[in-house]
């Protein structure tokens, strides 16, 4: 399928000199994003994932409709502040600021192949995040799977898994 066509773009947003991607196009068309999800599906199954963790918030909807599809469970790796008892907690670089995540310090069973996922990667310092965050908990990274790859910031190259996408811009 053609996901460029279910993309929007927003210019100068968040901040001027950045290029927005809107997934919202995909999310409201149910058979574009019925596709997606498959799409996604035959991907993550080449990495053999026993679950996939995803941060906050878009990979949520993708993250949780991939587990559903696959019959896995989803981890999400949440803001700073919003989980209950003990986590992980990293802080990281985005392309125009800063970010923290962290996740439940059982969520994984140790060697557990963890599938990360986000609507979109960039710099490839989510990942980098969550590829962290996992490995702390016990999990193992296997792959790291966007819709959307940003190819001209090269984010692939901050990450230490194998790199998938829909839609490379």
């Amino acid at each position: 399928m053609d996901y460029e066509k279910y993309i929007g773009v927003t210019e100068d947003f968040p901040k001027k000199g950045i290029s927005f991607k809107d997934i919202s196009p995909l999310l409201r068309d149910g058979l574009a994003f019925r596709a997606c999800i498959d799409d996604l599906a035959k991907i993550a199954e080449t990495y053999k994932p026993d679950i996939i963790c995803g941060p906050e918030s878009r990979a949520f909807i993708f993250g949780a409709a991939l587990a559903y599809r696959l019959g896995i469970g989803f981890v999400m790796a949440r803001k700073a502040g919003k989980l209950p008892g003990v986590v992980y907690q990293i802080s990281y670089q985005l392309e125009y600021g800063t970010a923290s995540l962290a996740i439940p310090k059982d969520s994984f069973k140790k060697g557990q192949r963890v599938l990360l996922i986000d609507d979109l990667m960039a710099t490839g310092g989510t990942f980098a995040a969550l590829e962290e965050l996992v490995g702390m908990a016990g999990g193992e990274p296997v792959a790291a799977l966007a819709v959307i790859r940003l190819k001209e910031l090269d984010g692939d190259s901050h990450i230490h898994v194998p790199c998938a996408s829909l839609l490379d811009l």
